[in-house]
């Protein structure tokens, strides 16, 4: 499920397409279409279906409870629905408040992504560079450790930092992001963080 955004039906016509089927209209149609489904494709065909979330953290009360009642093993002692929730921090502080915590407790396994080292990020943004095609050097190492550094080797916020300092090079018709370029960045960025805040 690529936009949790789509809300409760979305979430209900998304399974029942992926599982060949041509979703129903009204919501209580779609809820037991759903159910036989999922029973079907792990009774009839020993088949797990996964269904994976990302931008968890998004996703509304009311979605949560769909999640809940789809993965419930109340139904013949077992779950017909492997759900795989990707998202940042906030959604585990979600998940452990009183309204879902039916739903955390369902919850197997957790794995918290660490920030990057300075090494790693070093990679991640040649590895980014080499994606967009770009064969030869684009940022000064000493320009990458002040971006990992500020964005506290957090992919996400390494990403719009060094974009940031892409656009301060451009400006300034360099070539090579260098480490005032980096900088420069860094404080346009603290400060739009800043001025967001209430």
């Amino acid at each position: 499920m690529a936009d949790p955004g789509f809300g409760v039906r979305g979430i209900y016509v998304t399974l029942i397409s992926a599982l060949g089927a041509q979703p129903r209209f009204h919501i209580a149609e779609l809820i037991g279409q759903t159910q036989t489904l999922l029973a079907t494709e792990t009774l009839e065909r020993h088949r797990q279906v996964l269904l994976v979330v990302d931008e968890a953290q998004t996703l509304s009360a009311a979605q949560l409870h769909v999640l809940r009642v789809l993965t419930s093993a109340e139904l013949d002692s077992r779950s017909y629905l492997t759900l795989l929730l990707v998202g940042q921090p906030m959604l585990a502080h979600r998940l452990r408040m009183g309204d879902f915590a039916s739903l955390d407790q369902r919850i197997t396994a957790r794995y918290t992504l660490p920030p990057m080292d300075l090494a790693e990020s070093l990679l991640y943004v040649k590895h980014q560079l080499a994606v967009a095609g770009r064969t030869q050097p684009l940022f000064a190492d000493d320009a990458v450790a002040r971006l990992h550094q500020a964005a506290n080797g957090l992919p996400r916020s390494l990403n719009n930092l060094a974009l940031a300092s892409l656009m301060a090079a451009a400006a300034e018709g360099k070539d090579l992001v260098d480490d005032a370029c980096a900088k420069h960045a860094v404080i346009e960025m603290t400060r739009d963080n800043l001025s967001q805040q209430p």
